[in-house]
């Protein structure tokens, strides 16, 4: 039985239609993340799930039960806002304990919950402190605490770690990882930050403009985009994407800036390659930076999988533990990523490897994935 059904929702606002029929299913134990830029809809999607918005049309089910109509007290859940929502005038304890007192649990039951919740969360030293003596990570810890009494059938969390400063985003983020391995639980996460979509999730719903454009596991969502958008969302930095003509017979070359003196031609691998149909035709090229290299570096494929080019340097971003290289193919700015300790002249040209086995090819019409 899946924990969390969401089939063919709508939702309206005035004349602006924020969702367009979405549809996922969640699977017991499965930390999904929704993921998207301002305004794509995921934390309305969010709402619905958690009761605090009906839908205009669709349904939500949960644990195998249709909860469209549910009151939010009613379904189960527990939700962890962006904001941590903490009373200020209560400790910690009272925080976390509050809603298992209006809900009328025994005392003991509650100091057990208590207990195991604030040795899972490593907050036992903080129990007496109120909201103003704690920081920012021991305030989202407290948040998600309150959550984790209840045992909920479903987590929901809206943008937890957004208003944290880098370095801990990076610890939380860690913690909510540990936390969903003990547990075992069924989680919902909206954030915008696609670093985190990728190092969390079990699947990923990537949303823009009201709807899903892919869902599925981080690596299928990163190396095979369903689209240019999640192609160009998904990655930091994001694929690279040109233009580019297909021509050859059994393994097709990709053309990039074909008539120019300075055009790259790829010969890509016959396996996986482009329909029949597709040779001579106009496409639109997709390759991570990571999959641009400098020369010598064989990606760990063998002999014809990668091709080996020369091209101007434009600028160069060392980032300790690499180097952002921005190169023209073919008139094209493209993105690759050095050794740290590999220092391309700006304004010179070097020379780069390309593993073709990484490249995506696009329908420059429908912005589809061909291949």
């Amino acid at each position: 039985m899946s924990a969390l059904v969401i089939r063919g929702v709508r939702k309206r606002f005035g004349a602006q239609e924020v969702l367009k029929g979405i549809d996922i299913a969640a699977e017991s134990g499965e930390f999904i993340v929704l993921v998207g830029p301002s305004g794509c809809g995921k934390s309305t999607l969010l709402n619905i799930v958690a009761g605090l918005e009906q839908p205009d049309a669709g349904d939500v089910e949960i644990a195998g039960r249709v909860v469209t109509r549910v009151p939010p007290k009613d379904r189960d859940i527990a939700m962890v806002f962006q904001s941590y929502a903490l009373y200020p005038t209560m400790t910690v304890r009272q925080n976390i304990t509050f809603g298992m007192e209006c809900r009328g649990v025994p005392k003991r039951q509650q100091a057990e919950a208590l207990a195991r919740t604030a040795r899972l969360l490593q907050i036992e030293a903080l129990l007496e402190r109120k909201p103003a003596q704690l920081s920012g990570g021991q305030r989202q810890r407290v948040a998600m605490g309150r959550a984790l009494v209840r045992d909920p059938l479903l987590f929901l969390f809206d943008e937890p770690l957004s208003n944290l400063d880098a370095k801990l985003r990076v610890e939380m983020r860690m913690e909510i990882k540990q936390l969903h391995r003990r547990i075992g639980a069924t989680m919902v996460y909206v954030t915008h930050d696609q670093i985190e979509a990728m190092t969390m999730a079990t699947r990923i719903a990537v949303m823009h403009q009201g709807a899903v454009q892919q869902f599925a596991d981080p690596d299928t969502v990163y190396n095979r985009p369903a689209n240019l958008f999640v192609a160009r969302f998904m990655g930091a930095p994001p694929m690279n994407t040109v233009a580019a003509r297909l021509v050859g017979g059994e393994r097709p070359v990709a053309v990039i800036g074909a008539g120019r003196p300075d055009e790259i031609r790829l010969t890509l691998p016959a396996e996986g390659g482009p329909p029949p149909g597709w040779r001579n035709r106009e496409v639109v090229l997709g390759i991570r930076p990571e999959a641009i290299a400098e020369a010598g570096r064989r990606f760990g494929a063998e002999e014809g999988s990668f091709s080996t080019l020369e091209a101007p340097v434009e600028m160069t971003e060392p980032t300790g533990a690499e180097t952002i290289v921005m190169m023209r193919l073919g008139g094209e700015p493209v993105l690759g990523r050095v050794a740290p300790d590999v220092r391309p002249v700006v304004g010179g040209a070097a020379r780069f490897a390309v593993d073709t086995r990484r490249i995506c090819l696009f329908d420059p019409a429908t912005e589809q994935l061909i291949a």
